[in-house]
């Protein structure tokens, strides 16, 4: 009677064991992304294809398989000093000019 007590004791605590390391294992490879940024995850993802993109949203990255990256979608702005650039009517004129990208 006492080794039935101490296998179903052994028993239990293995289950609770594997159920730890599976919810470990998984919490370490959910990655999230931020409403900000676009996360491209690469490697092998799906047939045919050789990376996905997700926004806003959270996938499964699995190890030694696939990587991730995040690219910001937080505007740029570029200067541009354009000296002495030809009109229409073959005037000399400085065009400085800022875009916004993103």
């Amino acid at each position: 009677m006492a080794e039935s007590g101490a296998l179903l004791t052994t028993m239990i605590f293995a289950t609770v064991l594997v159920l730890v390391a599976v919810t470990i294992f998984f919490a370490q490879r959910y990655k999230r992304c931020p409403p900000d940024k676009v996360m491209v995850i690469y490697g092998k993802t799906d047939k045919g294809r050789s990376s996905r993109t997700i926004h806003g949203g959270a996938a499964l990255v699995w190890p030694l398989i696939q990587d991730y990256a995040y690219l910001p979608l937080t505007p740029i702005t570029i200067n541009i000093d354009l000296r002495n650039a030809l009109s229409l009517q073959n005037i000399r004129i400085n065009v400085p000019s800022t875009f916004t990208i993103g």
